[in-house]
């Protein structure tokens, strides 16, 4: 598979190419990122979110603290709740909504972070999208990848 996720597979002599689309989870702090300027590689992902390049998957908790975290500064970047309450709804409106089944705490340093790593898991996520890579040392024994915004923009051709 190359960086773009194209696998060729061949069956009785024809060659078939199919697209794996690689499945995100956005820690929140990518996502206030976003909110807070539009130049970053946080903005680029969010504003890409739905183009079907990735999917992003959400749970309920997942989303709450997105929701609590981009309302506590929202005044401070000239940001109407109602504007964080839009943008959430699209995300939701377009993202693998999964409910977490089970729980493996504490496994990760912040429990918050145990959260993103089991939705993670449950969405069969690739990558966990976030700024702090080290908060997430020990995903990859779950066969998922912590990956910065920019990284991971560059991995998808972006």
């Amino acid at each position: 598979m190359d960086a773009q996720g194209l696998l060729r597979q061949e069956i009785h002599g024809i060659i078939y190419n199919t697209m794996s689309i690689p499945c995100i989870v956005m820690d929140t702090n990518v996502f206030v990122s976003a909110l807070r300027s539009r130049r970053g590689a946080s903005y680029r992902l969010l504003a890409l979110v739905g183009e079907e390049r990735f999917t992003v998957c959400l749970s309920v908790p997942l989303v709450l603290e997105y929701e609590d975290a981009a309302k506590r500064i929202s005044r401070s970047l000239g940001i109407r709740h109602s504007d964080v309450s839009d943008i959430l709804d699209y995300v939701c409106s377009v993202a693998d909504r999964r409910k977490v089944r089970y729980l493996w705490r504490p496994l990760l340093r912040d429990p918050g972070d145990d959260m993103v790593l089991e939705l993670a898991v449950e969405g069969t996520a690739n990558f966990i999208v976030t700024h702090d890579l080290r908060d997430f040392r020990g995903c990859e024994q779950f066969g998922v990848k912590a990956i910065t915004p920019h990284e991971f923009l560059r991995l998808i051709g972006e």
